[in-house]
């Protein structure tokens, strides 16, 4: 199975892009973000990639990070969620939007996605709440908020937030979603008591 490639932009499609990897071109379909940041035609990339191997065709799609390829994963282990469903979500918001959204059950905000009715919308949320990746995996901007130095890793303030309400009962990615929410209402500097006040008013919601 291919998990990464690493070439020279070669074309774009409407939903996919051409990517030449020592002269052999990989069509790669992406979600309409992920083609909006690759850099022009000529230049040097790298994606993620997921192989769907069927009996007549091989896929392959990309990502940005290993974060958006788990969340393709994710999404497609709800019930009516197929490729392109996973694709048009990631495509209307980034992973860690898509936690907050599924986190503090936002249907409205995953029903923007094209193809995506109120029905998915909610089963997206209600399937996906306990299964969100965890703090490590939610994408850096959330950790940035909260004034990390090293993006790969949450400050402790955050991390014993976050922490301190799943004490509480909260699933992982309801209280990583939260903390993070809080993080970017407090702002830099934040301690750990304001950030499960300000979390748990979050959660309140």
């Amino acid at each position: 199975m291919i998990g990464k490639l690493r070439g020279i932009i070669d074309s774009y499609g409407e939903d996919y892009v051409v990517l030449d990897v020592n002269g052999v071109g990989y069509q790669v379909h992406c979600a309409s973000r992920t083609l909006q940041m690759l850099p022009a035609i000529g230049e040097a990339a790298a994606l993620s990639v997921e192989t769907h191997v069927r009996e007549d065709q091989i896929r392959l799609f990309g990502f940005t990070s290993d974060v958006e390829r788990e969340w393709f994963r994710l999404l497609q282990t709800v019930q009516g969620v197929g490729a392109r469903v996973a694709l048009s979500v990631l495509g209307t918001l980034r992973p860690s939007e898509l936690g907050e959204a599924i986190a503090l059950r936002d249907k409205a905000s995953i029903a923007r996605a094209p193809g995506v009715g109120p029905k998915v919308a909610e089963r997206i949320v209600t399937e996906l709440k306990d299964k969100a990746p965890a703090l490590a995996n939610i994408e850096p901007s959330l950790t940035r908020s909260a004034g990390a130095v090293d993006e790969h890793r949450a400050p402790k303030p955050f991390a014993d937030a976050v922490s301190a309400l799943v004490n509480l009962g909260y699933g992982q990615a309801q209280a990583a979603a939260a903390v993070a929410a809080a993080a970017r209402q407090a702002g830099e500097g934040a301690d750990t008591a304001m950030l499960i006040r300000q979390g748990l008013k979050e959660l309140a919601k």
